[in-house]
């Protein structure tokens, strides 16, 4: 996730270390860099522009602060600058009604379906009764598609098949939530291949028909710029209340994610980053601008830390921990819970320092599929127990896992490792990790 950007704005900023001071001189040449950084990510130019006019003038006004270092304050200014141009603040969704109606809209391909299972999972963890409505009457699969997403999370889904009104269908599916005491209803409307008259005219009447909420527009966020002149003609006729960005992990560029509020003056609301259904994320500015800028979001890595990891077998694993009866067994169990929090490369871009450093290695959740197929390959004694494995068990367990001995060894080597540091940190600070686990 941006990390082109990220690379031409550090390469920016590098043109400040090292100096006294801020000049004239030397603030003109950082901006014109950063200015070359947003266009080549996609943002709109009169954005980038604006943003940039203002980061020089935030610059010049603060110059004379010379207890921080020019580059570290060139970073705080540009940091400010892109949250308020992304939003400045996280914002809310508007769910209440009996029931409380959320259409979606956006293009063919946009995600939209994709994205109507995964706020309903979102919503139906908050508690609330959800109505998924399948109202794209054009696309074969879309429907099924609906049907098989909404299974897989426990959600309902209202579905006439035959009908290919689209008003009456949402119209009736609003009517069914009132009588099964539904708290909201998410209409999944058709999308096209472009912007034309005939999918405008329907989607403004189902919005017409069940007065909604909430209107959440979806956009393919590596459709850049595209994007955005989509969502402003969607705007003009719907008016809408935020924008949903989809297939943020597979976008380096983010052009779409800077420039969308400027430019159409609605909220991006969430952001989806996976295939998974708790692959969706409350878009904050603030977070994605430390992101983007390379420093990190730790905030978000314990929010979903907290939604992946069991409580009571964080306790148990923190018992065993300081008892040093951590077994591989416990550590297989750890790397399951570290896949449920979604794509590892997504995840370590939120640590500090770390995203830049991984960004041209290719990894994903299936990396750690060697060293499962390595533990799953020994027996209950070996995984409690590693030490026991000799050689022959060794050649044993690579042979069944269809790795190599060196890989196994590799992996005994860190887990004896890890085992160590553990048993060091138990003697040096006694309770702590109690505290930290809770």
């Amino acid at each position: 996730m941006f990390e082109n950007l990220q690379d031409k704005l550090n390469g920016a900023f590098k043109t400040l270390k090292g100096q006294g001071r801020i000049t004239d001189v030397n603030i003109a040449s950082t901006v014109k860099e950063i200015r070359k950084a947003l266009m080549d990510a996609d943002v709109n130019y009169k954005v980038a522009k604006e943003v940039t006019d203002r980061v020089k003038q935030e610059a010049l006004d603060r110059k004379v602060m010379i207890a921080v270092e020019p580059g570290q304050l060139f970073v705080k200014i540009v940091q400010e600058e892109l949250t308020e141009l992304m939003g400045g603040q996280a914002q809310t969704v508007n769910i209440k009604g009996s029931p409380a109606v959320v259409l979606i809209a956006g293009l063919q391909g946009s995600g939209k379906t994709t994205f109507s299972g995964k706020f309903a999972n979102y919503l139906k963890k908050q508690g609330r009764q959800v109505l998924l409505v399948a109202c794209d009457i054009y696309r074969p699969a879309a429907i099924t598609q609906l049907q098989v997403l909404g299974e897989q999370i426990g959600v309902e889904v209202y579905a006439e098949p035959d009908n290919k009104d689209a008003v009456s269908i949402a119209t009736n599916a609003v009517a069914e939530a009132k009588k099964r005491g539904k708290s909201v209803v998410i209409i999944d409307t058709a999308g096209r291949l472009a912007v034309d008259e005939v999918m405008m005219t329907e989607v403004e009447n189902v919005k017409k028909a069940v007065s909604p909420t909430e209107i959440l527009f979806v956009v393919d966020s590596m459709t850049g710029q595209d994007a955005v002149n989509t969502a402003k003609t969607f705007n003009e006729r719907l008016d809408f209340d935020g924008v949903v960005l989809t297939k943020l992990d597979g976008d380096s560029r983010g052009g779409a994610a800077i420039s969308i509020k400027a430019v159409v003056e609605k909220p991006i609301k969430f952001m989806s980053t996976g295939e998974k259904m708790e692959d969706l994320d409350i878009f904050h500015p603030d977070r994605m601008a430390s992101r983007i800028l390379g420093m990190g979001d730790v905030i978000s890595l314990v929010e979903r830390a907290q939604q992946a990891f069991d409580e009571d077998e964080a306790k148990k694993l923190n018992k065993k921990m300081r008892e040093n009866k951590f077994d591989l067994d416990d550590f297989l169990t750890q790397l399951q819970q570290i896949k449920k929090m979604g794509n590892i490369k997504d995840i370590m871009g939120m640590i500090p320092g770390v995203g830049s450093a991984v960004k041209d290695i290719d990894l994903d959740n299936n990396s750690f599929k060697p060293i499962e197929a390595v533990i799953h390959s020994m027996t209950k004694k070996e995984r409690e127990n590693p030490d026991i494995i000799d050689g022959s068990r060794r050649k044993r367990i690579a042979s069944g896992s269809g790795t190599s001995i060196q890989e196994v060894n590799n992996l005994l080597k860190q887990f004896d490792q890890m085992r160590k540091m553990m048993k060091k940190m138990n003697k040096m600070q006694p309770g702590s990790r109690s505290k930290m686990f809770g």
